[in-house]
């Protein structure tokens, strides 16, 4: 993300807020439609170098904060047969690097850990731009980040067999991210 394609993200410390922002997934249930859900509890930072490529990013979501608008389903999601939120009560995402594929679109690799299992993932990830905040007058960014990870490879949930062959509930799973931070400062 250098100055040219990133203009206006300023080399510092911008901090996640989560009053606008949202983390979310989806997975196919019987499928035939996805099933969406999300976390209302997460923190995080996005460490802006000179060299906005060298950035760093580092996110942790608290499970316990699961809604997929559905409190039975919530309640079972949030048990050993998925998240094991009792022994696992994060994830968390490390950035390991940044490229950028076009202009204000990039891949963002990193680890992510959930239910104790980290592996690398890669974010298609778009610098929306930046804005003063009229009310707080804070300097924000905004972010859009997408990816897709196999829930099997973190331990998440059983994979039951339909008659049909395929999953009761897909193993893919959609993860999107829209960013919004503010400068410290």
């Amino acid at each position: 993300m250098t100055s040219a394609s990133a203009p206006g993200l300023a080399a510092g410390t911008w901090v996640i807020d989560p009053v606008h922002s949202a983390v979310s997934f989806s997975v196919r249930h019987l499928n035939l439609a996805a099933m969406r859900g999300g976390f209302g509890e997460f923190s995080g930072e996005i460490t802006v170098g000179d060299d906005a490529l060298a950035s760093a990013v580092r996110a942790e979501i608290s499970i316990a904060s699961l809604n997929t608008l559905n409190g039975a389903r919530d309640g079972h999601l949030l048990t050993g047969d998925f998240f094991d939120a009792e022994k696992h009560p994060t994830a968390t995402f490390a950035s390991t690097g940044i490229t950028e594929v076009a202009d204000g679109k990039y891949t963002l690799q990193g680890e992510l850990t959930l239910k104790g299992v980290t592996r690398q993932v890669d974010f298609e990830l778009h610098f929306n731009g930046t804005e003063t905040d009229p009310q707080s007058g804070a300097d924000k960014a905004g972010f859009s980040a997408v990816t897709e990870i196999l829930r099997s490879d973190f331990g998440v949930g059983p994979n039951i067999s339909l008659p049909s062959g395929k999953l009761a509930i897909g193993d893919k799973t959609v993860i999107e991210l829209e960013i919004q931070a503010a400068l410290a400062g």
